[in-house]
């Protein structure tokens, strides 16, 4: 939120410079990002009047002017703005003046005639960004004088950075009582007054949605001027809110919503039919809101609605048909309380964001509409003259929220804040803070103002009681905690421990969205529905991800087009899957490797990753957990390559998958080279199997080399799990050492030489029992998968 701090000081003027008041109401938790100036660094600029404006005689856009500055004596300035006339007061740059730029104003001659100064419009003078010509002063303004001082531009604009719960601070007033609170200042609000009633023109209010708005307020305006000029004074503060002049009724409504946080609406009472109707739309009905955009409703929203057509959409926007123009003369101005949880996402649905949104989903005070119709009435009035009607209210008293007691503890406030505070200081804070206090033994009883949607709970009001009395003041000291050395299963494995094993095989850990976009969820994993968001942040971001291969597919793109040509990342983290009806979150650890194993270097040639070398990772990762289980088995997944992927099983249960990114994926996705991936339960990987000791065998081992001829697409994994198995006990090592397919393995078959270590852990092994084993492997072997030696 930005407000100019001299509007601010107007309310209550506490004796700090600008950094005091910027620290003060941050320490109150009203965070302020910066106080810049309000204008641009200038001087020797005053208001002038212009008396005479004559055409210059060499030049058709030019205009000689004869200007009173206060001096005694009058000015000759050449002036090229469109809006120079006699009477005109603007600010005038007197000679010597400097403008920002730096711009050092001199005596000149334009087209052969003398100008002792300039003229200056808004955007010489650094307040706007855009100037159609001068800058146009009220008529009393005293000529002669520093325009710096008569603008107040001085003054600093604060950019208050405020938390969602605090709606209250959503305007000058709100900003004004934390300021006067922290200060011990006395407060008062705007006195809105009651506007005499001079017509009895009105409009009856149906409320047909009591639960989403059981206030609304309005009243006719008749006969208004819809040209007359805004103030300057009112301009300025809007300007230094951040907000534009469109005209007295829809400034006087964004100025009332700015000074007291109520947002209000203007329609043109001549496009009104009949009553004024608070009622959902009718689905499919459409609106054209007053940016331009047409929008078709749905029966969820609420609207503001006459007996033929919906006029605004409740609470955030309203409609071009009833908009307010030059052409008006009499207007119906509203003022509503709308329930924030049914206004709430409602504006995001139609890429909509306003300030009265703004307000309205964070609450505005149910008490305010009379006074802030009352404020804007007057204020219209004053600016655009006309007759104002009584104010109809419809309310349902019922369904106003109302601010439930809450029970503070004195004890309660000494353990959390760890502060003793005299009971009287306790209670001035609350009320100060606009509370109903009522004392008892143990503490106190305390109503919160209708204001403070905020305040709920016990620990609420503490929360206010530390913030006031001063976060700086409150003593620290170290909890005296008793402190107890939890047991620690061995039986868990570390999530860092494989983060760390990861780092040192060279990859990176990523951190990305949960968030991913459809299209990307569709090409990795088609077969499971992927929960829809129904707000997202964007299009990309529509849908919570099935696998964490989604975000490390798109953080591997964003590094190949900044030339990172070695790509090797991991992430942990949740993916989402939808089993049984219920939404579960699995922990997740991913991981992808692209292009080169090795850096470039002298020492070893260049090649790029291939299945194997991840494959290694993975087994390196799995190797933590102690388990003997874990096995690979050739499996199809959508994403990988049909003949480069593989299931990761520990026992007999799926734990991941493992394999090259799909061909066509590939390609859609723009990579030029293979891509590898894993992803592994974090369930499973994170349940460690205890080392368990083993005697050492006395006795010596032997070792046995088979080359066997087998059927070219045999997994090695198989010939391994039959040697265990047929080899009974003795078998304590197998290990694959060389593939062989060329001269003297007939087509289609492979040779395969396999090293089996043996050893007793009771007796010497003898060539006979050897041989035995042997035999019954290679009977095994041969009967489960044709097996023959190799001659």
């Amino acid at each position: 939120m930005r407000l100019s701090e001299a509007w601010l000081r107007q309310y209550v003027n506490p004796v700090v410079d600008t950094a005091g008041l910027v620290h003060q109401l941050t320490m109150a938790g009203l965070e302020v990002d910066g106080a810049e100036p309000v204008a641009a660094d200038f001087s020797g600029v005053v208001v002038a009047r212009i008396l005479e404006a004559a055409p210059h005689p060499e030049a058709d856009r030019l205009q000689i002017c004869r200007v009173d500055a206060g001096l005694g004596e009058h000015l000759q300035i050449v002036c090229g703005a469109a809006n120079a006339r006699a009477g005109l007061v603007a600010p005038l740059a007197m000679e010597g003046a400097v403008l920002p730029g730096p711009l050092k104003i001199k005596r000149s001659r334009l087209r052969g005639v003398e100008s002792f100064g300039m003229l200056c419009s808004a955007k010489e003078l650094g307040l706007e960004d855009n100037a159609s010509g001068l800058l146009e002063l009220p008529a009393d303004a005293p000529v002669g004088a520093d325009i710096r001082d008569y603008l107040q531009l001085d003054d600093k604009i604060l950019e208050i950075d405020l938390t969602p719960n605090r709606a209250d601070c959503l305007s000058v007033e709100g900003i004004a009582r934390e300021v006067a609170l922290i200060n011990r200042l006395p407060f008062q609000c705007v006195d809105a007054g009651t506007v005499a009633v001079g017509s009895q023109r009105r409009l009856v209010v149906h409320l047909d949605a009591p639960e989403a708005c059981p206030r609304y307020l309005g009243r006719v305006i008749a006969g208004i001027d819809a040209r007359a000029q805004t103030p300057l004074w009112l301009k300025e503060r809007l300007r230094r809110s951040g907000l534009r002049s469109l005209g007295p009724a829809v400034d006087v409504t964004n100025y009332v919503l700015l000074e007291l946080g109520q947002p209000l609406h203007a329609f043109d009472l001549a496009r009104l039919s009949g009553d004024i109707h608070v009622r959902q739309a009718r689905a499919g009905e459409l609106l054209k809101l007053l940016n331009g955009e047409e929008i078709t409703l749905s029966s969820d929203v609420l609207v503001i609605a006459d007996e033929e057509k919906a006029l605004a959409l409740a609470g955030i926007m309203g409609g071009e048909q009833s908009a307010v123009g030059d052409a008006t003369t009499d207007l119906f101005l509203e003022c509503a309380f709308f329930a924030p949880a049914l206004i709430m996402g409602k504006a995001r649905r139609y890429g909509l964001a306003t300030d009265s949104s703004h307000r309205f989903e964070r609450g505005v005070d149910p008490a305010l509409q009379r006074r802030a119709i009352e404020r804007a009435t007057a204020l219209l009035l004053e600016i655009a003259g006309g007759e104002a009607g009584p104010v109809i209210e419809t309310v349902r008293e019922d369904l106003l929220p109302l601010r439930a007691p809450v029970r503070l503890r004195e004890q309660r406030i000494g353990q959390l804040l760890g502060l003793s505070l005299a009971r009287g200081e306790i209670a001035d804070i609350l009320t100060r803070l606009g509370m109903s206090v009522e004392e008892d033994e143990q503490g106190w009883t305390v109503t919160p103002p209708s204001f403070r949607f905020d305040l709920a709970l016990e620990a609420d009001l503490i929360e206010e009681i530390g913030r006031v009395y001063g976060y700086d003041d409150i003593p620290r000291r170290r909890p005296a905690v008793a402190s107890e050395m939890q047991p620690a299963s061995e039986t868990v494995l570390g999530l860092d421990r494989v983060k760390d094993l990861l780092a040192d095989r060279g990859y990176q850990e990523v951190i990305t969205y949960s968030f991913v976009s459809a299209d990307m969820q569709r090409r990795i994993d088609p077969e499971i529905e992927p929960e829809t968001l129904l707000n997202p942040i964007s299009a990309d971001l529509a849908v919570m991800r099935t696998s964490l291969w989604t975000g490390l597919l798109d953080c591997a793109q964003k590094n190949l087009s900044r030339q990172q040509e070695r790509v090797r990342i991991f992430e942990t983290g949740l993916k989402f899957v939808r089993h049984g009806g219920l939404l579960e979150q699995r922990g997740t650890l991913a991981g992808l490797v692209l292009g080169p194993v090795l850096d470039e270097q002298w020492g070893e040639k260049s090649r790029r990753a291939d299945f194997f070398d991840v494959k290694s990772d993975v087994e390196a990762i799995l190797g933590l957990t102690g388990k003997s289980s874990v096995r690979f088995r050739p499996a199809i997944h959508h994403a990988l390559h049909p003949g480069q992927s593989a299931e990761i099983l520990i026992g007999d249960t799926g734990a991941g998958w493992l394999g090259m990114l799909h061909p066509q994926i590939e390609r859609e996705l723009g990579f030029e080279q293979p891509v590898f991936l894993f992803e592994i339960d974090a369930g499973a990987l994170l349940q460690r199997d205890l080392p368990r000791f083993a005697p050492l065998s006395r006795f010596p081992q032997v070792r046995r080399d088979l080359a066997l001829v087998v059927a070219r697409d045999l997994p090695a994994a198989d010939l391994l799990e039959a040697v265990a198995a047929s080899g009974g006990p003795l078998v304590r090592d197998t290990v694959l050492f060389d593939v062989y397919l060329g001269t003297g393995v007939e087509a289609g078959k492979k040779s395969m030489a396999l090293g089996v270590t043996l050893q007793d852990a009771e007796d010497t092994l003898t060539d006979d029992r050897v041989d035995e084993v042997m035999g019954r492997i290679v009977a095994r072997l041969a009967a489960d998968f044709g097996a023959k030696l190799r001659e």
